[in-house]
């Protein structure tokens, strides 16, 4: 049963309706109530960087909320800016740092830095979808990197930019079939299978970005399967059953109709 794929097709069906199923509930609502309400306030960095629930609200919507905790490091990410190549936000290959300093550019803006779109509904906007993953991720962690992957795609130009992020080289090991212990593998070499593989321009199209997430989907669900088998009791105490369980049938169906264009 492909239940990744039949949650991811659910869900990205009608996007708009799944993301307000989820900015209407209680907790979301209140904590981006709070943030549009507060945020125009905001004139400085140390503001911003003063007033918790603020700072980590940005912090989710940008997917960096295991990084609040660094306030000195983003604080040079918002110091400097974007402005030139040479700027801390630039030289880091994780993009979603440049993405926050262009959300909250204080650099160029100062205290206006807090009036614009992407500061205020852009950033609530943000802050949903990065809700919604996660609470797909709580029923289903293929769902959540699927979601994931199809938001990013579209800012991917190089391989670095995909091994930089822990979430995005699951997605591409996964569809490519290759076994996650390739990661200890030397950084350029890894780089170079990944653009042997794929053509990368292809992420700029939506169409080729949601094939190659089902055959992520596929390919997970399938994963798991065997996994979930091969540690089952009841199938353990069956003579030789687990170590011999393969794809189902289905699964083998469902790959095949995904081609894979490189």
């Amino acid at each position: 049963m492909l239940s990744t794929i039949a949650d991811y097709t659910r869900l990205t069906k009608d996007m708009g309706k799944s993301l307000t199923q989820v900015a209407t509930q209680p907790d979301v609502s209140r904590d981006t109530d709070y943030f549009l309400s507060h945020i125009g306030n905001v004139k400085t960095i140390d503001d911003f960087l003063k007033d918790y629930r603020l700072y980590s609200y940005a912090m989710k919507a940008y997917g960096l909320g295991d990084m609040a905790y660094a306030k000195a490091f983003m604080r040079k990410v918002l110091t400097e800016g974007i402005a030139d190549n040479k700027t801390f936000a630039n030289k880091l290959t994780d993009t979603r740092y440049r993405q926050f300093a262009a959300a909250f550019n204080f650099a160029a803006l100062g205290d206006k830095a807090t009036q614009t779109a992407a500061a205020t509904t852009g950033t609530a906007t943000q802050y949903v979808t990065q809700t919604m993953e996660e609470k797909a991720g709580d029923q289903n962690e293929g769902l959540r990197l699927a979601l994931y992957f199809t938001r990013k795609a579209s800012t991917i130009t190089n391989s670095y930019q995909i091994l930089a992020d822990k979430a995005m080289t699951q997605v591409v090991q996964t569809a490519l079939g290759l076994p996650s212990t390739i990661s200890s593998a030397d950084i350029d070499a890894q780089a170079k299978m990944i653009t042997s593989k794929i053509n990368l321009t292809d992420f700029q199209d939506p169409a080729k970005v949601t094939k190659f997430v089902q055959r992520f989907a596929a390919m997970w669900d399938a994963t798991q399967a065997q996994s979930d088998a091969s540690t089952n009791p009841a199938l353990v105490l069956i003579g030789g059953a687990a170590p011999s369980i393969g794809m189902d049938t289905n699964v083998l169906t469902t790959l095949q109709n995904i081609k894979f264009n490189r």
